[in-house]
């Protein structure tokens, strides 16, 4: 773990927030078979040739993501695939739509692993008392049910998702809501995530919170204002900080 401003690590946080996709675990992989598998399909169902799909989902992704802008819907498998089949001129295809969302989320779940410690951490805050939240970007549903896909629904005490919020990060509400519902006894907040300016940056300037990047591949560091407080690569080292602030929490 690297700590960037020791300063603000001088006693245990009031509340943590944590993020979830790429932060709980590698998101990457996940979606990468996913993507794969809904390609395979399609491809099959249409007997199209596969540079056909990859045109035709990029096309709708970044219309969707146009329209939308920082919304959860923005994020929305569901409707980047019913765009896709309007774009390859085949209408919404609703029934379709459904079935290849339905088989990315399944593969996507099967191929994601949290990252080892994880709940061994939720399980240290919670033995000292400290109140926990997700706050989340996208639709409430497939986020729960990542969370309980996971077994996380029994650790974290508040989950808040950029659907319910009305905005993404690093827009203020998301964070706001989260503390309007832990009411946390101090000021001291912690906020771990992995993108710089979601998580970091928008964690500092919305309620100055303590930020703690997790770093792995393709992660890169915040650096200037998206830069982090701490960074750690293994949730083990973050034990160990918690750890160590506990004692010291405990000899004041």
């Amino acid at each position: 773990m690297k700590i960037f401003a020791p300063e603000r690590f001088d006693r245990l946080p009031d509340a943590i927030l944590f993020d979830t996709d790429n932060t709980l675990y590698p998101y990457d992989p996940a979606h990468a078979a996913a993507q794969q598998a809904v390609r395979d399909k399609v491809v099959s169902t249409f007997s199209i040739k596969p540079e056909v799909f990859d045109a035709a989902f990029k096309e709708a992704r970044q219309q969707v993501k146009t329209r939308l802008k920082h919304t959860a819907s923005s994020h929305s498998r569901l409707l980047y695939l019913q765009r896709m089949l309007e774009i390859m001129g085949l209408g919404s295809q609703v029934l379709l739509a459904l079935d290849f969302e339905q088989t990315y989320w399944r593969t996507f779940l099967s191929n994601a692993v949290l990252f080892d410690e994880v709940k061994d951490l939720l399980d240290d805050l919670r033995l000292l008392g400290i109140p926990t939240a997700i706050v989340t970007d996208l639709t409430a549903q497939i986020q729960f049910r990542k969370v309980v896909y996971f077994g996380l629904d029994h650790y974290f005490d508040y989950i808040v998702t950029s659907e319910e919020a009305g905005f993404d990060k690093p827009h203020a509400a998301p964070f706001e809501i989260a503390l309007e519902k832990m009411r946390p006894k101090g000021d001291c907040i912690w906020m771990i995530g992995d993108n710089p300016i979601n998580d970091i940056r928008g964690g500092r300037e919305q309620i100055n919170a303590v930020t703690l990047q997790k770093i792995h591949t393709g992660t890169p560091l915040g650096t200037d204002e998206n830069a982090p407080d701490a960074a750690f690569t293994e949730f083990r080292d973050l034990r160990r900080l918690i750890a160590r602030l506990g004692e010291k929490n405990e000899l004041a």
